[in-house]
Protein backbone atom coordinates (compact mmCIF):
# COMPACT_ATOMS: atom_id res chain seq x y z
CA UNK A 1 0.00 0.00 0.00
CA UNK A 2 2.88 2.14 -1.05
CA UNK A 3 2.96 5.12 -3.67
CA UNK A 4 6.29 5.72 -6.11
CA UNK A 5 7.80 2.55 -7.62
CA UNK A 6 11.39 2.11 -6.34
CA UNK A 7 13.95 0.65 -8.52
CA UNK A 8 14.62 -3.18 -7.78
CA UNK A 9 18.01 -3.87 -6.41
CA UNK A 10 17.46 -7.34 -7.54
CA UNK A 11 15.12 -9.04 -8.77
CA UNK A 12 13.25 -12.44 -8.25
CA UNK A 13 14.14 -15.02 -10.61
CA UNK A 14 12.20 -17.96 -10.96
CA UNK A 15 14.31 -20.70 -13.75
CA UNK A 16 12.62 -22.46 -16.80
CA UNK A 17 13.49 -25.92 -14.50
CA UNK A 18 11.46 -23.90 -11.61
CA UNK A 19 14.03 -24.15 -9.19
CA UNK A 20 13.63 -21.03 -6.91
CA UNK A 21 16.49 -18.70 -6.70
CA UNK A 22 16.09 -16.72 -3.16
CA UNK A 23 17.28 -13.17 -3.77
CA UNK A 24 17.80 -10.40 -1.14
CA UNK A 25 15.02 -8.59 -0.04
CA UNK A 26 13.95 -5.77 -2.26
CA UNK A 27 13.25 -2.03 -0.66
CA UNK A 28 9.80 -1.49 -2.37
CA UNK A 29 7.37 -3.29 -0.27
CA UNK A 30 9.39 -1.73 2.98
CA UNK A 31 9.07 1.59 1.36
CA UNK A 32 5.69 1.11 0.61
CA UNK A 33 4.89 -0.18 4.25
CA UNK A 34 6.56 2.97 5.45
CA UNK A 35 4.23 5.45 3.26
CA UNK A 36 1.14 3.66 4.40
CA UNK A 37 2.50 4.49 8.38
CA UNK A 38 2.10 7.71 7.34
CA UNK A 39 -0.82 7.78 5.59
CA UNK A 40 -2.63 5.54 8.14
CA UNK A 41 -1.44 8.53 10.80
CA UNK A 42 -3.55 11.10 8.60
CA UNK A 43 -6.39 8.81 7.64
CA UNK A 44 -6.81 7.30 10.75
CA UNK A 45 -8.67 3.81 11.96
CA UNK A 46 -10.10 2.44 8.98
CA UNK A 47 -13.44 1.04 10.24
CA UNK A 48 -16.56 -0.55 7.46
CA UNK A 49 -18.51 2.05 5.79
CA UNK A 50 -16.66 5.20 7.33
CA UNK A 51 -15.23 8.33 5.19
CA UNK A 52 -11.66 7.10 6.32
CA UNK A 53 -12.10 3.59 4.75
CA UNK A 54 -13.04 5.46 1.47
CA UNK A 55 -10.06 7.00 1.94
CA UNK A 56 -8.20 3.95 1.94
CA UNK A 57 -9.81 3.05 -0.99
CA UNK A 58 -8.71 6.10 -2.87
CA UNK A 59 -5.44 5.74 -1.87
CA UNK A 60 -5.00 2.50 -2.86
CA UNK A 61 -6.79 3.03 -6.38
CA UNK A 62 -4.40 5.70 -6.85
CA UNK A 63 -0.95 3.83 -5.73
CA UNK A 64 -1.92 1.22 -8.69
CA UNK A 65 -3.00 3.23 -11.02
CA UNK A 66 0.49 5.24 -10.46
CA UNK A 67 2.04 1.65 -11.29
CA UNK A 68 0.07 1.30 -14.51
CA UNK A 69 -3.22 -0.89 -13.76
CA UNK A 70 -6.90 -0.46 -14.40
CA UNK A 71 -8.43 -0.22 -10.88
CA UNK A 72 -12.21 -1.66 -10.96
CA UNK A 73 -14.31 -0.44 -7.98
CA UNK A 74 -17.25 -2.84 -6.66
CA UNK A 75 -19.70 -1.40 -4.38
CA UNK A 76 -21.95 -3.05 -2.30
CA UNK A 77 -23.86 -2.57 1.18
CA UNK A 78 -25.26 -3.99 3.69
CA UNK A 79 -27.67 -3.92 6.53
CA UNK A 80 -26.94 -3.18 10.32
CA UNK A 81 -29.16 -3.53 13.39
CA UNK A 82 -29.32 0.67 13.13
CA UNK A 83 -28.10 1.81 9.22
CA UNK A 84 -27.65 0.70 5.77
CA UNK A 85 -23.45 0.47 5.67
CA UNK A 86 -21.81 1.21 2.27
CA UNK A 87 -18.16 0.33 1.03
CA UNK A 88 -16.53 -1.45 -1.82
CA UNK A 89 -13.88 -4.28 -3.30
CA UNK A 90 -10.87 -2.75 -5.29
CA UNK A 91 -10.11 -5.23 -8.10
CA UNK A 92 -7.06 -4.97 -10.09
CA UNK A 93 -6.50 -8.10 -13.26
CA UNK A 94 -3.35 -8.91 -14.46
CA UNK A 95 -3.46 -11.02 -17.68
CA UNK A 96 -1.57 -14.12 -18.06
CA UNK A 97 -1.18 -16.71 -20.66
CA UNK A 98 -3.97 -18.87 -18.91
CA UNK A 99 -7.49 -17.71 -18.63
CA UNK A 100 -7.60 -19.06 -15.18
CA UNK A 101 -7.34 -17.29 -12.45
CA UNK A 102 -5.86 -16.90 -8.94
CA UNK A 103 -7.04 -14.98 -6.63
CA UNK A 104 -4.69 -12.86 -4.36
CA UNK A 105 -6.77 -10.67 -1.68
CA UNK A 106 -6.66 -8.98 1.33
CA UNK A 107 -9.24 -6.00 3.56
CA UNK A 108 -8.36 -2.79 3.83
CA UNK A 109 -10.26 -1.70 6.33
CA UNK A 110 -9.38 -1.88 10.43
CA UNK A 111 -11.01 -2.19 13.63
CA UNK A 112 -9.74 -1.48 17.52
CA UNK A 113 -10.04 1.65 17.26
CA UNK A 114 -11.51 1.89 20.85
CA UNK A 115 -8.15 0.87 22.09
CA UNK A 116 -5.94 2.83 20.02
CA UNK A 117 -5.42 0.61 17.07
CA UNK A 118 -4.66 2.05 13.53
CA UNK A 119 -4.42 -0.93 11.56
CA UNK A 120 -0.92 -1.21 10.32
CA UNK A 121 -0.85 -5.06 10.82
CA UNK A 122 -4.31 -5.87 10.66
CA UNK A 123 -4.84 -5.37 7.90
CA UNK A 124 -1.70 -2.55 6.33
CA UNK A 125 0.46 -5.30 6.47
CA UNK A 126 -2.04 -7.43 3.73
CA UNK A 127 -2.68 -3.73 1.56
CA UNK A 128 1.37 -3.05 1.08
CA UNK A 129 1.94 -6.97 0.23
CA UNK A 130 -0.82 -6.50 -2.68
CA UNK A 131 0.85 -3.39 -3.87
CA UNK A 132 4.20 -4.80 -3.80
CA UNK A 133 3.36 -8.08 -5.50
CA UNK A 134 1.62 -6.19 -8.66
CA UNK A 135 4.91 -3.68 -8.66
CA UNK A 136 7.16 -7.12 -9.04
CA UNK A 137 4.94 -8.49 -11.16
CA UNK A 138 5.01 -5.61 -13.95
CA UNK A 139 5.72 -6.74 -17.15
CA UNK A 140 6.43 -10.24 -16.47
CA UNK A 141 5.26 -13.49 -18.75
CA UNK A 142 3.05 -14.90 -15.95
CA UNK A 143 1.55 -18.65 -16.59
CA UNK A 144 -2.37 -17.89 -14.75
CA UNK A 145 -3.55 -14.71 -14.41
CA UNK A 146 -3.72 -12.93 -11.26
CA UNK A 147 -6.71 -11.21 -10.16
CA UNK A 148 -6.02 -8.65 -6.80
CA UNK A 149 -8.63 -8.34 -4.61
CA UNK A 150 -8.57 -5.51 -1.82
CA UNK A 151 -11.80 -6.27 0.43
CA UNK A 152 -13.91 -3.77 2.69
CA UNK A 153 -15.73 -4.61 5.15
CA UNK A 154 -13.91 -7.37 6.48
CA UNK A 155 -13.97 -6.92 9.88
CA UNK A 156 -18.10 -6.97 10.12
CA UNK A 157 -18.20 -9.70 8.95
CA UNK A 158 -16.59 -10.60 5.96
CA UNK A 159 -19.21 -8.23 4.17
CA UNK A 160 -16.67 -7.59 1.20
CA UNK A 161 -15.70 -10.98 0.23
CA UNK A 162 -18.88 -12.24 0.53
CA UNK A 163 -20.51 -9.62 -1.23
CA UNK A 164 -18.02 -10.70 -4.10
CA UNK A 165 -18.67 -14.16 -4.29
CA UNK A 166 -22.11 -13.23 -4.34
CA UNK A 167 -22.25 -10.83 -7.10
CA UNK A 168 -24.73 -11.40 -10.36
CA UNK A 169 -21.56 -11.43 -13.16
CA UNK A 170 -19.83 -14.76 -12.17
CA UNK A 171 -16.95 -13.35 -10.43
CA UNK A 172 -15.36 -16.88 -9.74
CA UNK A 173 -15.29 -17.98 -13.19
CA UNK A 174 -11.92 -19.19 -14.32
CA UNK A 175 -10.95 -18.93 -10.48
CA UNK A 176 -8.80 -21.75 -9.16
CA UNK A 177 -7.68 -20.77 -5.91
CA UNK A 178 -7.39 -18.33 -3.66
CA UNK A 179 -4.59 -16.76 -1.22
CA UNK A 180 -5.63 -14.64 1.89
CA UNK A 181 -2.99 -12.25 3.01
CA UNK A 182 -4.59 -10.64 6.75
CA UNK A 183 -1.72 -9.90 9.10
CA UNK A 184 1.35 -11.37 7.46
CA UNK A 185 3.94 -9.41 9.51
CA UNK A 186 4.26 -8.49 13.13
CA UNK A 187 3.98 -12.12 15.09
CA UNK A 188 6.44 -14.09 16.07
CA UNK A 189 6.28 -16.66 13.22
CA UNK A 190 4.76 -16.80 9.46
CA UNK A 191 2.54 -19.38 9.01
CA UNK A 192 0.73 -20.77 6.17
CA UNK A 193 -3.08 -22.18 6.84
CA UNK A 194 -5.73 -24.09 4.86
CA UNK A 195 -9.59 -24.17 5.87
CA UNK A 196 -11.31 -26.47 8.67
CA UNK A 197 -11.88 -29.91 6.94
CA UNK A 198 -15.02 -29.97 8.92
CA UNK A 199 -17.16 -27.61 6.59
CA UNK A 200 -17.98 -23.58 7.46
CA UNK A 201 -20.79 -22.51 7.84
CA UNK A 202 -21.96 -21.55 4.16
CA UNK A 203 -25.24 -20.57 4.39
CA UNK A 204 -24.63 -16.92 2.68
CA UNK A 205 -23.14 -18.82 -0.28
CA UNK A 206 -26.09 -19.47 -3.32
CA UNK A 207 -25.03 -22.39 -3.70
CA UNK A 208 -22.58 -24.05 -1.26
CA UNK A 209 -19.66 -26.51 -2.19
CA UNK A 210 -17.25 -26.48 0.34
CA UNK A 211 -13.53 -27.14 -0.52
CA UNK A 212 -11.31 -27.66 2.17
CA UNK A 213 -7.84 -29.19 0.43
CA UNK A 214 -4.87 -28.72 1.37
CA UNK A 215 -3.05 -28.73 -1.70
CA UNK A 216 -2.62 -24.80 -2.12
CA UNK A 217 -1.25 -24.31 1.30
CA UNK A 218 1.13 -27.08 0.84
CA UNK A 219 2.45 -25.79 -2.24
CA UNK A 220 3.00 -23.07 -0.62
CA UNK A 221 4.83 -24.46 2.28
CA UNK A 222 7.26 -25.84 -0.50
CA UNK A 223 7.86 -22.95 -2.27
CA UNK A 224 8.67 -21.13 1.02
CA UNK A 225 10.97 -23.91 1.69
CA UNK A 226 13.13 -24.24 -1.44
CA UNK A 227 13.25 -20.10 -0.90
CA UNK A 228 14.05 -20.01 2.66
CA UNK A 229 14.67 -23.58 4.39
CA UNK A 230 14.33 -23.58 8.29
CA UNK A 231 12.70 -19.99 8.41
CA UNK A 232 9.62 -21.06 6.05
CA UNK A 233 6.37 -20.64 6.40
CA UNK A 234 5.07 -23.15 9.38
CA UNK A 235 1.94 -25.23 10.12
CA UNK A 236 0.25 -24.88 13.87
CA UNK A 237 -0.02 -27.51 15.68
CA UNK A 238 -3.27 -28.96 16.58
CA UNK A 239 -5.20 -27.50 19.15
CA UNK A 240 -8.94 -27.88 20.60
CA UNK A 241 -11.36 -28.04 17.18
CA UNK A 242 -8.16 -27.29 14.86
CA UNK A 243 -6.29 -30.09 13.51
CA UNK A 244 -2.71 -29.16 12.21
CA UNK A 245 -2.72 -26.44 9.77
CA UNK A 246 -6.40 -25.81 9.66
CA UNK A 247 -8.02 -22.83 10.01
CA UNK A 248 -11.42 -21.24 10.72
CA UNK A 249 -14.07 -18.99 9.02
CA UNK A 250 -13.00 -15.74 10.20
CA UNK A 251 -11.27 -14.31 7.12
CA UNK A 252 -11.54 -13.30 3.59
CA UNK A 253 -10.97 -16.89 1.98
CA UNK A 254 -13.73 -18.24 3.76
CA UNK A 255 -16.48 -17.40 1.03
CA UNK A 256 -13.80 -18.55 -1.74
CA UNK A 257 -13.85 -22.21 0.41
CA UNK A 258 -17.38 -21.84 0.19
CA UNK A 259 -17.82 -21.76 -3.08
CA UNK A 260 -15.79 -25.46 -3.92
CA UNK A 261 -12.25 -22.70 -4.62
CA UNK A 262 -8.98 -24.26 -3.19
CA UNK A 263 -7.77 -21.82 -0.81
CA UNK A 264 -4.73 -20.46 1.50
CA UNK A 265 -4.19 -18.37 4.40
CA UNK A 266 -1.01 -16.24 5.35
CA UNK A 267 -0.67 -15.14 9.14
CA UNK A 268 1.73 -14.17 11.69
CA UNK A 269 1.41 -15.07 15.19
CA UNK A 270 2.41 -17.66 17.70
CA UNK A 271 0.57 -20.62 18.18
CA UNK A 272 3.25 -22.06 20.78
CA UNK A 273 2.51 -19.02 23.29
CA UNK A 274 -0.90 -20.43 25.99
CA UNK A 275 -2.74 -17.00 25.64
CA UNK A 276 -5.97 -15.91 27.38
CA UNK A 277 -7.91 -18.83 25.48
CA UNK A 278 -5.46 -21.21 25.17
CA UNK A 279 -3.01 -22.14 22.12
CA UNK A 280 -5.24 -20.38 19.29
CA UNK A 281 -2.73 -17.98 18.02
CA UNK A 282 -4.81 -14.96 19.49
CA UNK A 283 -1.46 -13.85 21.39
CA UNK A 284 0.96 -12.84 18.58
CA UNK A 285 3.87 -12.40 20.19
CA UNK A 286 5.82 -13.16 23.26
CA UNK A 287 8.18 -10.31 23.76
CA UNK A 288 7.38 -8.78 27.39
CA UNK A 289 7.09 -5.19 26.50
CA UNK A 290 3.76 -6.60 25.15
CA UNK A 291 2.57 -8.65 28.22
CA UNK A 292 1.65 -7.64 31.71
CA UNK A 293 4.39 -10.21 32.71
CA UNK A 294 5.30 -13.31 30.79
CA UNK A 295 6.89 -16.46 31.79
CA UNK A 296 9.32 -18.18 30.07
CA UNK A 297 8.63 -21.41 31.31
CA UNK A 298 4.98 -21.57 30.71
CA UNK A 299 5.06 -19.75 27.66
CA UNK A 300 2.72 -17.56 28.77
CA UNK A 301 1.04 -15.41 31.26
CA UNK A 302 2.84 -15.28 34.56
CA UNK A 303 -0.79 -14.81 36.66
CA UNK A 304 -3.61 -15.47 33.82
CA UNK A 305 -6.17 -13.60 36.59
CA UNK A 306 -4.11 -9.92 36.09
CA UNK A 307 -2.64 -10.33 32.70
CA UNK A 308 -3.70 -7.23 30.50
CA UNK A 309 -2.36 -7.42 27.26
CA UNK A 310 -1.33 -10.84 26.60
CA UNK A 311 0.80 -10.30 23.35
CA UNK A 312 -1.60 -9.09 21.32
CA UNK A 313 -0.46 -6.82 18.65
CA UNK A 314 -4.20 -7.09 16.65
CA UNK A 315 -6.90 -4.99 17.41
CA UNK A 316 -4.88 -3.04 20.48
CA UNK A 317 -2.98 -0.16 21.14
CA UNK A 318 0.13 -1.99 19.64
CA UNK A 319 -1.18 -2.04 16.40
CA UNK A 320 0.05 1.66 15.59
CA UNK A 321 3.68 3.09 14.68
CA UNK A 322 4.60 3.77 18.15
CA UNK A 323 4.77 0.62 19.72
CA UNK A 324 5.28 -1.31 16.99
CA UNK A 325 8.64 0.44 15.09
CA UNK A 326 11.10 1.21 17.82
CA UNK A 327 11.25 -2.39 18.93
CA UNK A 328 9.91 -4.48 15.48
CA UNK A 329 11.29 -2.92 12.10
CA UNK A 330 13.62 -5.27 11.59
CA UNK A 331 11.37 -8.69 11.45
CA UNK A 332 8.36 -6.33 10.13
CA UNK A 333 10.72 -5.93 7.27
CA UNK A 334 11.96 -8.74 7.17
CA UNK A 335 8.76 -10.58 7.27
CA UNK A 336 7.09 -8.47 4.71
CA UNK A 337 10.18 -9.03 2.29
CA UNK A 338 9.60 -12.78 2.79
CA UNK A 339 5.66 -12.61 2.53
CA UNK A 340 6.16 -10.58 -1.09
CA UNK A 341 9.16 -12.71 -2.14
CA UNK A 342 6.89 -16.18 -1.62
CA UNK A 343 3.99 -14.97 -3.29
CA UNK A 344 6.27 -13.39 -6.59
CA UNK A 345 8.05 -16.62 -6.84
CA UNK A 346 4.98 -19.13 -6.20
CA UNK A 347 2.70 -16.69 -9.18
CA UNK A 348 5.77 -16.65 -11.68
CA UNK A 349 5.66 -20.68 -11.57
CA UNK A 350 2.02 -20.59 -10.52
CA UNK A 351 1.17 -23.48 -13.54
CA UNK A 352 3.45 -25.82 -11.44
CA UNK A 353 1.42 -25.77 -8.17
CA UNK A 354 -1.89 -24.73 -9.56
CA UNK A 355 -3.69 -27.42 -11.81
Amino acid sequence: MKKIALPLGLSLLVSSSHLFAHSEPTSYAWHQFETLLDVSKKIGPRLAGTKQEQEMANWLTQQWTVQGYQVTSLPFEYQTKTATVQSSNLVVDIKGVSNKILVIGAHYDSTGAENGSLGILDNGSGMVALLALAHQLKGKKLPLSIRLIAFGAEENGLKGSKAYVNRDDKPLENVVAMINLDTIIGGDKLYVHSPLTKPYNCDYVKNPKFESSPQLRESLRSVSTQLYGDKAHLLHQPFKGYPQGETGSWSDHAPFACNGIKTAYLEATNFAINGKSGNDGYSQIADKDYWTCFDDQTIGACNRKQEQQWGQIWHTKFDHPAHLLPKLAPRLESQLNQNVNLLTNFVLAADKWIK
